[in-house]
């Protein structure tokens, strides 16, 4: 009886020391399984909850000062802040850098949306002041940087990333990270957020429905969809039920008016804006097939994101979802149709939410790396843009 207890209690401190270890540090890579006296006792990855994520992002500002700041740039309906991280080597400063923006979570439901983005604010942070460390243990250091190859021929990829490279990412960028776009969807596990809609166009007395696909809500080209009806679906996106419901106008939603506001006020180069699923990445346009004149910009950077985390790159003419039209509202066209943003959409993942460890370590591993390689990209993207041109 008294072994029976003991191993009792032993399997509940081993499941609470994980549960804590997984909150904190999200990319410890845990079995999926244990067997403990012949019993298997199952673990599925632990996702940031709002208020944990904002409990991490405090401490980390307040530890890491010289190089992150924290600002609510926004609420939400039901009264949440709309985080921005900002991690810079002046940080409280706007220095004469181009900067990079990186979005998470327009859609509540798509969880490895908002933790890649965690986990490389953990990874900058963290790596910064650090000595280069041999974290292989094979007697080199930064010999295998995050960049989706075996650069030592060990048979291991990414295994020694660079503390050098970090630094330099951190000294010469301003990155600028909204990780939970719309933290109402995050915290009720939904698509859309979670104001009342009251009626199509606002003008019910009563409420019809809840919620607004905050990524249908960027107001570049919004008049095309009453031009042309039926090539861009206009009743699935104005019926207030339907799970792409653009809301009543142009940045009605306090999400998307947020990131406006914000983006207007800065000099940004490039943004990704990640979602789940399908392994893929696209760019605009996304309302239409024609192709945008920085086409060749677009695949070059796209083709060495692809490099890194192995998706298909989505070119010119092809799209994700065969369509007779296109989408309108994204946050891609309105951040380059008005701002001159090269935007990327990247969904991750072979499904929305996987909950294997090795699965979730292994993606935001390799999308620090997209992370590190697009800040690095910035710094010539003008130039660029300038001898294409």
């Amino acid at each position: 009886m008294n072994d029976a207890i003991s191993i009792r209690n032993w399997m509940i401190y081993l499941v609470s020391c994980l549960f804590l270890a997984s909150a904190v540090f999200p990319i410890i890579g845990v079995s999926q399984t244990v067997s403990l006296n012949g019993d298997t006792v199952d673990y599925q990855y632990h996702y940031f909850t709002y208020q944990e994520m904002t409990d991490l992002f405090h401490g980390l500002a307040d530890n890491h000062s010289d190089i992150m700041s924290l600002t609510s740039i926004g609420k939400t309906y039901e009264g949440r802040d709309i985080w921005l991280v900002k991690i810079s080597d002046n940080v409280y400063e706007n220095e004469d850098e181009l900067g990079v923006l990186l979005l998470g979570a327009h859609h509540g439901n798509e969880k490895p949306s908002f933790e890649i983005l965690i986990y490389f604010i953990q990874h900058m942070v963290e790596n910064y002041g650090k000595v280069n460390t041999d974290d292989d243990e094979d007697g080199l250091v930064n010999e295998d940087p995050i960049d989706g190859f075996d650069n030592d021929d060990d048979g291991l990829v990414d295994e020694d990333p660079s503390e050098d490279r970090v630094r330099e990412v951190v000294d010469n960028t301003q990155i600028f990270l909204i990780t939970m776009v719309n933290p109402d969807g995050v915290e009720a596990n939904t698509r859309k957020n979670l104001a009342p809609n009251y009626g199509p166009f606002g003008f019910s007395e009563e409420i019809t429905s809840y919620g607004v696909n905050i990524n249908r809500n960027y107001g570049y080209k919004w008049y095309l969809y009453y031009i042309f009806p039926r090539s861009y679906y206009l009743l699935f996106n104005i019926i207030d039920s339907s799970p792409n419901y653009r809301g009543e106008r142009p940045f009605s939603e306090n999400e998307s008016k947020s990131v406006k506001n914000f983006v207007e006020t800065q000099d940004i180069s490039i943004s990704v804006s990640y979602h789940s699923y399908g392994e893929v990445m696209f760019y605009p346009w996304m309302y239409t097939s024609r192709r945008t004149p920085d086409e060749n910009l677009f695949i070059s950077i796209g083709e060495n994101m692809s490099k890194i985390n192995n998706y298909y790159l989505y070119k010119g003419r092809q799209y994700i979802i065969p369509r007779y039209g296109g989408t309108l509202g994204t946050s891609e066209d309105w951040l380059y149709g008005k701002r001159g943003i090269l935007s990327f959409t990247i969904e991750l993942c072979s499904k929305r939410v996987p909950t294997d460890p090795d699965v979730v370590q292994n993606v935001c591993l390799k999308h620090a790396g997209v992370n590190l390689y697009v800040c690095e990209r910035s710094w010539t993207i003008e130039k660029e843009k300038f001898q294409v041109k």
